[in-house]
């Protein structure tokens, strides 16, 4: 993500194709963002659950928003940081002030406020199984809505990603019997954030991506501070260990870096092969619940896996 990635200009370095006769190029910095994208996001299900539900030997449920807001306001350093060591300009033109604001809800405001409420009603796992139809939505919305025409293979991914899914979400139709408005709120945020990924896509803000991030980081930050503090000061506390640690991560790496890499992928990559590209994040986030907090696996895991990886290859394979 250098200084000079303005809106509507791909990142820089030397192609990589995927696959030969490839529709779909990753230059070396997307597939490395890409890795560490999977990586930062997929372990962070479990220690977001940790944060607001507590360990499992010993549950104590903090204020999800407060949780959420903590992080975010710690974070916004560790990224002005970063935009700051790279030299990218913050000046955004008033004319373009509006813009960021339609840019913030899809993007960032809704996926945030609903999916922290998620993952303390349903299993960690889950909840990033249910928050990754997003890729469905992707092509719907781009289909229905900006006349795209999707190849073939395209289609086939998408379908493999939704039968991933629905074998992932097998074992676990009774418990989301019991917190059917969770389930039905993270699966509707995928859907808005499916809308903003082709609204980022199309954007004309004439600034770098990361100063658009940077200001949306900061807005965001703003609103979710004033929603804790209205609905959740009477349960504030000082966090136990594993909740600052859960912060802490959520501050440094997630808000500090996964945030911003996520927004520069969609920016840079076409809204199917950017959403499909980072499906492995649930197949992780599935896994490390179950090696961090006992959850339970079962073969659709497994065969969910195979699915995603060739989901990812029909994706950025296709023309």
């Amino acid at each position: 993500m250098s200084a000079g990635a303005t809106s509507g200009v791909p990142g820089s370095g030397a192609p990589l194709p995927v696959a030969p006769a490839a529709g779909v190029q990753l230059t070396r910095r997307q597939l490395v963002v890409l890795v560490l994208l999977t990586l930062t996001w997929g372990i962070n299900w479990p220690i977001m659950k940790v944060g607001v539900s507590g360990l499992p030997a010993e549950p104590s449920p903090y204020p999800p928003l407060t949780f959420r807001a903590l992080s975010m306001l710690l974070g916004l350093p560790v990224l002005w940081v970063a935009v700051r060591s790279l030299k990218v300009p913050l000046a955004i033109p008033r004319a373009h002030w509006p813009e960021v604001a339609r840019l913030l809800g899809p993007n960032m405001l809704v996926w945030h406020v609903v999916i922290i409420f998620g993952v303390q009603a349903l299993s960690s796992g889950r909840s990033a199984i249910l928050g990754y139809t997003m890729p469905v939505f992707v092509a719907l919305v781009g289909a229905f809505f900006y006349g795209e025409r999707l190849a073939g293979r395209q289609w086939s991914g998408v379908a493999a990603a939704a039968l991933g899914v629905v074998l992932l979400l097998w074992e676990e139709f009774a418990r989301m019997a019991g917190a059917p408005w969770a389930a039905a709120a993270v699966v509707g945020a995928a859907a808005v954030w499916a809308l903003g990924t082709h609204m980022l896509r199309r954007s004309t803000i004439p600034v770098p991506l990361l100063a658009v991030v940077f200001w949306m980081t900061v807005a965001c930050a703003v609103v979710l501070t004033l929603l804790a503090v209205l609905f959740e000061r009477s349960q504030w506390r000082w966090p136990e260990p594993h909740v600052t640690g859960a912060v802490l991560f959520n501050a440094a790496v997630v808000f500090g870096f996964s945030q911003a890499a996520w927004l520069y992928l969609a920016r840079t990559l076409p809204p199917v092969a950017s959403s499909i590209s980072v499906m492995m994040i649930p197949v992780l986030g599935v896994f490390s619940g179950a090696l961090f907090l006992g959850e339970v696996l079962h073969w659709q895991d497994w065969a969910a896996v195979v699915l995603m990886v060739a989901a990812i290859w029909l994706v950025l394979r296709a023309r």
